[in-house]
């Protein structure tokens, strides 16, 4: 989406992915069934909303509060790991949609975890 308006942290392609891959899940949770709406789908849509908005609530902060909200963001990544899995063994989705899951988790995580090494490296008490 293009604004005249501009977010630094929209640049960061780990924020570009996460977009993504919660577009995914949202596309991914109107096939589930009704009664899980207020359970699964909505623990998985909370879940992948919450590691792009830790990447924003973070970006604007010190390096060693983006730090911990990239944590947070990477935690929240590895809880849609076990959502997605729930949803593959209910068979709420296929083998192959819960790979891709998981194939995009890994590498959101290993971006969060280089760019939380970068500011571990970088960290000069800002």
């Amino acid at each position: 989406m293009k604004s005249k308006y501009h977010f630094k942290f929209e640049e960061l392609t780990m924020y570009q992915k996460a977009l993504e891959f919660g577009d995914n899940v949202n596309c991914q949770i109107k096939s589930f069934p009704k009664e899980e709406t207020y359970r699964l789908a909505s623990q998985f849509i909370r879940a992948v909303d919450s590691i792009t908005l830790n990447i924003a609530e973070g970006s604007s902060s010190s390096k060693p509060n983006l730090n911990r909200y990239l944590q947070m963001a990477w935690d929240s990544a590895h809880e849609c790991v076990v959502c997605s899995t729930k949803a593959y063994r209910r068979g709420f989705l296929t083998k192959e949609t819960n790979e891709k899951n998981r194939e995009l988790v890994t590498e959101l995580s290993k971006m969060i975890t280089a760019y939380k090494s970068y500011l571990k490296k970088n960290m000069n008490g800002k």
